[in-house]
């Protein structure tokens, strides 16, 4: 947008927050692509010690309306209003990372946020959308979605041949290279975070196939049901017979 002229201001609040908290302004640094901007006058945050953004101000509703009980769930005996969003302050403007709610921990004891993860691996063209999982694993793993635009180019230049996409996502050559991409952003990832094992799915995710909400966010749920023997074969739980849409197609990255 700022290409052509177009200034676009993102922004940050919820409805029990009137609604915002904070947004972004004029110049830099006030305004910082891909943050949500500073926090507006009289607004206090602050990050709680799991990450979870927490706010109070002359903005913030009293209460849910006849709902004690849920009022107390989000703002606590101190006053402060836990958001669900994972965030962090850093040259005096506010950064959403993460859904507190998607957040999983490994049977490690450590956590990850998926969508930083998912975030990093989505600057890759071979990579239209990814969905990492592992909540009570060892490890966290992945199904990925390809870029079918780039990787059909990559293979009419690199002499693969294939009839659809559900033979091109087996190819030994495909699962290679992508195996090579995963290796490589995992290098720039903590070991925790790190896509140790992988699937490629021969499904482009959409809103009309039910895989991602209107407003492009991943369904994690649907997802989770639909590549039910994926992930479950990831993890050595069953056989994949390469059904769902999904071929016969994981690969390993542990070394």
């Amino acid at each position: 947008f700022s290409a052509v002229g177009i200034k676009v201001a993102q922004g940050y609040g919820l409805t029990e927050t009137s609604p915002v908290i904070s947004v972004n302004y004029g110049e830099y640094p006030t305004m910082q692509a891909g943050s949500v901007g500073p926090v507006l006058e009289n607004v206090e945050v602050k990050i709680a010690e799991d990450g979870e953004i927490l706010m109070k101000g002359p903005n913030l509703m009293i209460g849910y309306y006849k709902d004690p009980v849920r009022t107390k769930e989000v703002i606590d005996e101190e006053g402060w209003f836990h958001t669900g969003d994972i965030g962090k302050i850093e040259n005096g403007v506010l950064w959403i990372t993460d859904r507190k709610k998607e957040i999983f921990k490994l049977s490690t004891g450590k956590y990850v946020a998926p969508q930083i993860v998912e975030n990093v691996f989505k600057e890759s063209p071979l990579i239209e959308q990814i969905l990492v999982v592992g909540e009570g694993e060892k490890f966290a793993a992945a199904v990925i979605s390809p870029n079918f635009h780039y990787l059909h180019g990559w293979c009419f230049k690199n002499n693969v041949k294939f009839r659809d996409n559900a033979e091109l996502v087996r190819h030994p050559k495909v699962l290679a290279r992508y195996k090579e991409e995963v290796d490589r952003i995992n290098k720039t990832l903590g070991r925790h975070r790190q896509i140790k094992k992988f699937a490629l799915t021969c499904r482009e995710w959409s809103t009309e196939t039910g895989e991602l909400s209107p407003t492009l966010k991943l369904k994690r749920n649907q997802l989770k049901k639909i590549y039910g023997v994926k992930l479950d074969n990831l993890y050595g739980y069953t056989e994949d017979h390469g059904d769902l849409g999904l071929p016969d197609n994981t690969a390993n990255t542990e070394k």
